[in-house]
Formats: structure tokens, sequence, C-alpha cells
């Protein structure tokens, strides 16, 4: 009996959305490090946001006949990220579920870790970890996005920044739903879903180490700037405030601070990221991988 409720505890869903600008090799590798781990998920529900490529719905219908582990949720249009994770995390029959991405890479230890970390601290509703950026070969790390790993530091630091990185994620499903669940809030509704838990006193953790690598480069800093974004973390920073969470002081430096980022050229975006929040990796690989960079900027 002793032994059921043990595996029974080890059970864990997968959390996955994608779209039809996805790009069909990255989702296939992304799928597979899901399934290549050393704790094998107990099911993956996949939410199709709307209508998909051939190539994208070829790529579930060869993992669909391979892993009975994969669940497919369809919706008939596109209704947005946040809205895609809530239908899915409903659909979830664990009370453990790891979030991932459509086009990263897991580790193959990643599960395994945060489903022990989560046995062993009870009290914590959810564990991230670092990550490693790449660009083309996930071999040839650019940067690494370390963060804090104890609750209180992470409190601290979420005044500034998110303190998770998304796609390494994985949380308790009870107390996601008791404070609303995933909600539509445009690219940030991962930060406003942690500001609910923070408000709520809810626990949080990172491991001190990266369980994934991240595609990173100049089309993630392209998604990350426009005034859409400052838009919307303006009203996130107002939520913050509101809530509580920050002062006014720290409003306004947030506000004028982020707007900076989010308006400037892609280049110097990609400059304040390298230089300024991400820790740059020296390697072999580096000077190179960063000059080729810059000439495609160009």
């Amino acid at each position: 009996m002793q032994e059921l409720q043990v595996n029974k505890e080890s059970c864990f869903s997968v959390l996955m959305a994608v779209y039809t600008k996805e790009q069909p090799l990255f989702f296939r590798e992304a799928l597979r490090s899901v399934f290549e781990q050393s704790l094998i998920p107990n099911e993956v529900v996949l939410v199709k946001d709307g209508p998909l490529t051939e190539e994208l719905e070829q790529v579930i219908a060869d993992f669909s006949s391979e892993r009975k582990q994969l669940r497919v949720i369809a919706l008939k249009e596109n209704r947005g990220l946040g809205e895609a994770l809530r239908i899915g995390l409903d659909a979830c029959s664990f009370d453990l579920v790891a979030r991932m991405d459509s086009d990263d890479i897991c580790k193959p230890n990643r599960f395994e870790k945060q489903v022990a970390f989560l046995k062993e601290h009870r009290e914590t509703t959810i564990v991230g970890s670092w990550i490693e950026e790449f660009s083309n070969c996930k071999e040839e790390i650019e940067a690494i996005r370390k963060l804090p790993q104890e609750d209180k530091k992470l409190k601290i630091f979420m005044k500034w920044r998110n303190p998770f990185n998304h796609m390494t994620v994985m949380f308790r499903k009870k107390d996601i739903l008791a404070v609303g669940s995933y909600q539509p809030f445009y690219l940030l509704e991962d930060y406003y879903l942690w500001n609910r838990l923070a408000n709520a006193n809810y626990c949080f953790a990172n491991i001190g180490e990266s369980l994934l690598w991240a595609r990173g480069g100049y089309t993630m800093l392209e998604r990350r700037g426009g005034w859409k974004y400052v838009v919307s973390e303006r009203r996130l920073l107002k939520y913050m405030y509101c809530s509580g969470r920050i002062n006014m002081v720290e409003f306004g430096v947030n506000l004028i601070m982020k707007s900076i980022i989010r308006l400037i050229g892609k280049r110097l975006r990609h400059t304040v990221y390298t230089f300024f929040l991400r820790k740059k990796v020296k390697s072999s690989h580096s000077k190179n991988k960063q000059e080729i960079s810059e000439t495609q900027c160009l």
C-alpha cells in the first residue's frame, strides 16, 4: 500500500500548447525531449490553439501513434496562450503539472528532479529552474538565465522581473486553480499568474541548475518588443501596484525601464539582454556565435 502511494505521488501531467506559426522541426524536438526522460510523464496534454499546418499535424500524428500518454485537445480557432493553457490545465488528470513550450528542449532528468523536489517540499506550490539559451544548436550555449531559488528572494525579485522561466515550471494544479488558473494577458500570462499566487501567499522555489535548453536569439527578442508589449506591461504593473506588491516609486521605475527596453531596436535589446539580463557563457563557440548573430542583424 505504501509503495502504491509513493507511485501515485510521482504521477504528473505535462501541459503544452502549439499554434500554426511553430516550426515543425523544433516542435518534434520538444516532444521528443518530453518523452525521453528518466521519469516519463503519465500524460502529455497538448492543446492545438487553432488550425495547424500539415507539417505540425504530421508531428502530432507521429507521436500519437507511438505514445499513448499524448492527449490532444483541438480548438477550432486561435484563442491565445492564456486561454489555451487554461483549457489544457482543466484537462490534466494529475495534481502535479509540468509546463513545456513547443520549441524548447528538456534535459533528460528534468521531470525526475522536479517531482522529487515537490515530494520533499510539500509546502512549495511551484518549482522552476534555470535555462541555457541557444540559437541554432544546443551544444553552443550563448547565455544562462539564473534566478533566485528561495521563496523570500523570489518574492522580492518579482517586483522587477519574472521570477520563473515559464517553460521550466512544475506546479500543483489545485493551487493554480484556486487563484483562477491561467487567464488571457498578452505575452504575460505567466507573470500575471505568479503575482496572483504570491498575493495568496503560495510558496515559490527554483532549482539552482539548468533543466532545459531554450531557444533564444533575435526571433525571441522580436517578440519582446513593441507598443502592445508596453501596454500589457503597464497593465500588469498597475495590478501589482493595486495589490500592494509594488509601491508608486517601483511602479514608475519599472514602467520607464521596461518601456525603454520594449521600444528600442532589436539589436540594442539584444545587447541589454546579453550583458545585463543574462549571464553570458564563454566557450570555444561563443565568439564565433556572437559574430554570426550580429551579422544576421545587419
